[in-house]
């Protein structure tokens, strides 16, 4: 099994092609649709980098992989889908994510359904991407329909877990909860073999290291700022609400989500053709 990495560095997100250099077979990992928020557009810079990869190296992709609803950059799913016929996997919570923000921004819109997606996983659910085995692990706390995706001894989390020294995904989102992440990460991730390979989402150079996308589970275990071994729940989850609440909002937690939920396509035009996009005033 071969891994590459590609690193978004307007959102610090790190996308992930695996692939069987026997067969060519390959899957995809958390892709990114570059997005201009000032002008509203969109450029395929990332997935051109994609494409180009795949040619010169003869894979097939079969299947795009979402680790959650991401609210940090838009997903290149849709798109990748349309251009390569790949099919889009998911955690099956992600009815919970749509029906939230359904709710939350009032979109009305009855398409927005696990069916926008072609693969629905329950946890533990095993499925083959051409020669490539994967097993989908639900990881929620980030957010309730978080799923890490397991091929061999590697592990892609995405934001489950960080860099040890970064520590834990935030659970301020709508229905994520740090005392759910507590559990995942001490319950789940940390009963896995401590050699176990560890890929993560996103790497935000604390003190300007170079690039790291890398670690181990015995590395997260010893090491991890926020949550290693030994480390109590009610430590973590005072300092999880304490971190959570000096935050912001993620500059694109609205735009990102609503076009996410949908796998990145654009919801369906209004009557003047064009797609909209719906922005809360908070705290007003």
């Amino acid at each position: 099994m071969q891994i590459k990495h590609l690193f978004d560095t307007q959102t610090s997100t790190f996308t992930y092609v695996v692939w069987d250099e026997e067969t060519k077979d390959a899957i995809v990992i958390d892709p990114v649709l570059n997005f201009d928020p000032v002008n509203l557009s969109f450029s395929e810079d990332s997935i051109n980098e994609l494409l180009a990869f795949f040619k010169e190296n003869d894979l097939k992709v079969n299947h795009v992989l979402e680790t959650h609803i991401h609210a940090d950059h838009v997903t290149s799913a849709s798109r990748l889908r349309e251009k390569l016929g790949a099919k889009l996997v998911v955690s099956s919570k992600i009815n919970l994510i749509q029906d939230t923000f359904n709710e939350l921004l009032a979109l009305n819109d009855d398409s927005l359904t696990p069916d926008l997606f072609d693969v629905v996983l329950e946890d533990g659910d095993e499925f083959k991407s051409g020669s490539l085995a994967i097993k989908g692990i639900h990881t929620p706390g980030h957010t309730p329909a978080c799923i890490t995706y397991q091929i061999g001894d590697v592990l892609f989390v995405g934001d489950a877990i960080f860099l040890p020294d970064q520590g834990t995904g935030r659970c301020d989102f709508p229905a994520g909860s740090a005392d759910t992440l507590f559990d995942t990460i001490t319950k789940k991730l940390y009963s896995f073999p401590d050699e176990t390979r560890v890929f993560v989402a996103h790497d935000y150079q604390p003190g300007g290291r170079e690039l790291k996308n890398e670690t181990t589970i015995g590395a997260c275990k010893a090491e991890n700022i926020h949550v290693k071994t030994g480390t109590s729940r009610d430590s973590f989850l005072d300092y999880r609400k304490k971190r959570d609440d000096s935050l912001n909002l993620p500059k694109l937690i609205f735009q990102a989500v609503q076009l996410n939920v949908r796998g990145g396509a654009l919801p369906k035009p209004d009557a003047n053709g064009l797609s909209m996009l719906k922005i809360p005033i908070l705290g007003a």
